[in-house]
């Protein structure tokens, strides 16, 4: 069966993809950008679907073509925003672009599916991030939004259990194209490092081995919890 991989133009998205192809799985990637998308099917030998997730109708026909069968064993939404303002540049706007993107087309995608997951016993992998409990300034749209997609996970995996496992990651800062506002200045990004116990960023494999472990049948008996993989930032105190 096959793990149907939302966002696998991103960072975190591709490697994931990478791996569990790697790793012999059967992998449906979708994505936004048809030229990059093609790409990577082509070198993983997997089948694509362009899918825009804020498009209804775009999600159920990505849900079908990775569903030929009609059971899925796993579905990853790697897909997010990064929008950092100081409050007295947030729109109203800004709140519910971000809300769209990150929970309600999680939700969606996760709806369409849910039978042809709960045909295969498959599992959920969605993503936060370390500022959906940690207070960071300029983060009033990305926190409360991320701690939205944590609600959503648990709510999940609890209408869906015992045929779904439902599961959610949460990172700090990683390298990725979306981050690169932040990780493309040098000192930003050396400084930022510096504030987490492990004192570097996270790069998108870091991520993609929690992903497809949580995709994996040897986490068979975890669902509904949120996993940081955050270089201790979200817990630990760093000496400095």
């Amino acid at each position: 069966m096959t793990v149907v991989v939302f966002g696998a133009t991103g960072g975190i998205g591709g490697a994931l993809a990478r791996r569990l192809a790697a790793s012999g799985r059967a992998v449906h990637l979708a994505g936004r950008d048809a030229g990059r998308l093609e790409t990577l099917a082509a070198g993983l030998g997997a089948p694509s679907s362009v899918c825009d997730v804020l498009d209804e109708a775009s999600l159920a026909r990505t849900v079908a073509e990775a569903t030929p069968s009609g059971a899925l064993a796993g579905l990853a939404f790697c897909v997010g925003s990064i929008v950092l303002k100081p409050l007295g540049r947030v729109t109203a706007a800004d709140h519910l672009d971000a809300y769209r993107l990150n929970v309600l087309a999680a939700a969606r995608a996760v709806t369409l599916a849910a039978e042809a997951l709960k045909a295969g016993q498959g599992a959920v992998v969605l993503f936060s991030s370390v500022a959906a409990r940690a207070g960071f300034p300029n983060h009033s749209v990305i926190g409360p939004v991320k701690a939205a997609v944590e609600g959503l996970t648990v709510a999940l995996a609890a209408e869906l259990a015992p045929a779904v496992r439902v599961n959610c990651i949460a990172p700090s800062l990683t390298r990725t194209a979306m981050a690169t506002p932040l990780t493309g200045n040098a000192a930003m990004a050396k400084a930022i490092a510096a504030q987490h116990p492990i004192p570097r960023l996270g790069e998108a494999e870091d991520a993609a081995a929690l992903a497809a472990f949580l995709l994996s049948p040897e986490s068979g008996w975890i669902t509904g919890q949120v996993i940081g993989v955050d270089g201790g930032r979200s817990s630990v105190r760093s000496r400095g």
